[in-house]
């Protein structure tokens, strides 16, 4: 069982909205069944000054050590609920594909080679950042925990961020990985990791 946290900014969460909630989102939830898996999902009105009458639909899921985080805005809350599920629904898959299965193909590998694994954790949440240009809207305070670049690529992945902050599991060090504009991502290191280069 999926434990969905339902929360209205702006709008009054009505029975009808819980129950689409409860329903688009959690059967999203439970065809991928991953446990533990917890669900927060927020229905906001009118964030954006263009359009203050759309409606948006946040959803953040805990599923193991990882986040999962889509959003999707409508002109009616129903609609925009639909499109989270539907968003969902991709990112678990993804999440399932890439993580899952590849963490199952390499405990295999392991045992053959009679080693162990630890799980590593991978959980951080970094925001989107806000309309505002030139002033500092938020500021967000996240654990670093050691990761390969490859896993932080998929958290930056799974968050639908542009960009992920991790600390490099070989270096101890700082690293922020980002998708390029014309495909590939990239990698920022501190100088005493690329060996002096800048």
């Amino acid at each position: 069982m999926v434990d969905i946290k339902i929360s209205g900014r702006k709008v009054s969460v009505s029975d009808g909205m819980r129950d689409r909630v409860t329903e688009k989102i959690g059967d999203a939830l439970k065809v991928f069944d991953i446990q533990p898996m917890n669900c927060d999902v927020v229905l906001r009105m009118g964030r954006n000054r263009t359009k203050p009458e759309r409606t948006t639909c946040e959803v953040t899921v805990f599923v193991r050590h990882n986040v999962v985080r889509v959003e999707a805005n409508a002109e009616d809350m129903y609609t925009a609920i639909d499109e989270a599920a539907s968003k969902v629904s991709r990112q678990l898959r993804k999440y399932k594909t890439r993580v899952v299965d590849r963490r199952q193909r390499s405990v295999r590998s392991i045992r053959t080679n009679g080693a162990t694994e630890t799980p590593k954790d991978l959980s951080s949440l970094i925001e989107s950042p806000e309309d505002d240009d030139n002033q500092l809207v938020r500021e967000k305070v996240i654990e670093l925990t050691p990761m390969t670049e490859e896993e932080a690529l998929i958290q930056t992945d799974l968050l639908g961020h542009d960009f992920y902050v991790f600390m490099n599991s070989t270096t101890g060090l700082i690293n922020v990985i980002y998708h390029r504009n014309n495909g590939g991502y990239g990698i920022i290191k501190p100088k005493d990791e690329t060996n002096g280069r800048a």
